[in-house]
């Protein structure tokens, strides 16, 4: 494949994310109107989904290793497709959040093989360079997920936006089945006993490099996912915005991350990957202090509010090229059990900020400031010691 088909297979990969969250925030409010669902049970249409989706890449991530990239990304290509479609019928709230979790497990072998397929062809100072490149791709695709969903759902209904869920899986199964050429170094059919795998992951986990750029990444998404989880209800419920102006808002952060993972391809070829990140620490906790004095001192404008996330988000631009890249930059024969792990961390971390946030009762803008604010913290002391101490090695 060349470099060009590989960061587009990429972007289509990676852009299965954003599609499957953002694309669904325009239909929280009304799915919460229409099942007469308590907030805790719509959160749990993400949180569920984002669960799933972390336990499912512990064993995508080994079977994408022993059987390859290929034949994992089309088994599950047609899971989420069918469970996509699964979910545009759905009759009730629990039976949604159950066609959503099942989209959530089969999303995994996607991200978690787009990650892995990094690391099968390049090393991790050209892969951060590449995954940014993607990850451009993916705030495109991002931009348009929001706005998208926000004209489908006040247009035609709910049914419609998760429609397109599915329809863009099918596209991305096309793509993979037409475009795509093995990139793991070595496959095995046979499968290795758990406790194998058990140690597989146990060195890993203990791996200095992993721990830090696994650190930095699911910092910056807590945040991300925070701002994604709590966005509609503030913008459409707090700030009194329609859905398409609030899917303006979202296509706006999109392109503020689209930038960030430009600004990271500059910072990475002038100052390395320790320094790069540095500096986005630096963004991470700016934003996240000043969305806290907006809370603080209810500024409940559309700027004082997107106006500090849009420096947290471009931070989030540098860290997630590098964190991602970095991760499973020492496991060239263990990439996708890297990946894996890397991706369960995080979705840890999500469905537990799901729960925390469906039990806050100081309102939806104080809920989002605290958040953004505890993960800014969390990634910028990061940035600033654990990949410090080990980044010279990348730099």
């Amino acid at each position: 494949m060349s470099s060009r088909l590989t960061v587009v297979l990429l972007a289509l990969m990676l852009g299965i994310q954003p599609v499957t969250s953002d694309l669904y925030l325009p239909t929280l409010p009304i799915l919460t109107q229409e099942f007469g669902a308590s907030m805790a049970q719509i959160h749990m249409t993400l949180g569920a989904l984002l669960l799933a989706f972390g336990v499912s890449q512990l064993f995508w991530g080994p079977l994408s290793d022993m059987w390859g990239r290929r034949p994992v990304l089309l088994l599950g290509l047609v899971a989420y497709v069918v469970a996509g479609i699964g979910c545009v019928i759905a009759p009730s709230i629990d039976a949604l959040i159950i066609w959503r979790t099942l989209q959530g497990a089969a999303m995994g072998s996607v991200v978690v093989c787009a990650r892995a397929i990094v690391r099968d062809l390049y090393t991790p100072e050209v892969g951060a360079r590449v995954m940014s490149k993607a990850l451009t791709g993916l705030g495109a695709i991002a931009c348009m997920s929001a706005p998208l969903g926000a004209f489908l759902t006040q247009v035609y209904s709910w049914h419609a936006a998760l429609g397109a869920v599915a329809v863009f899986g099918a596209i991305c199964l096309l793509a993979i089945a037409w475009k795509y050429q093995e990139s793991a170094p070595n496959t095995n059919s046979a499968v290795p006993p758990f406790q194998e795998l058990a140690m597989t992951w146990w060195h890993i986990l203990k791996h200095p490099t992993f721990i830090a750029f696994a650190t930095l990444t699911l910092g910056s998404y807590g945040g991300l996912f925070v701002f994604l989880v709590t966005s509609s209800f503030v913008f459409i419920g707090v700030v009194g915005l329609s859905k398409l102006e609030y899917g303006l808002v979202m296509f706006s952060m999109s392109f503020i991350y689209m930038l960030g993972t430009f600004l990271c391809r500059w910072l990475l070829v002038r100052y390395g990957v320790a320094r790069s990140v540095a500096m986005g620490g630096v963004l991470s906790l700016t934003g996240g202090i000043l969305l806290n004095v907006s809370a603080w001192m209810e500024w409940h404008s559309v700027i004082a509010l997107v106006g500090p996330f849009y420096i947290f988000i471009l931070g989030h631009g540098i860290h997630q090229p590098c964190g991602q890249s970095g991760s499973v930059g020492p496991f060239p024969q263990a990439a996708g059990a890297a990946s894996a792990l890397g991706g369960f961390l995080m979705m840890a971390v999500a469905f537990a900020m799901g729960i925390w946030l469906g039990q806050q009762d100081g309102g939806a803008v104080h809920g989002m400031a605290w958040g953004i604010g505890f993960w800014s913290f969390v990634t910028s002391l990061t940035a600033w010691t654990l990949i410090q101490r080990i980044g010279l090695k990348h730099a």
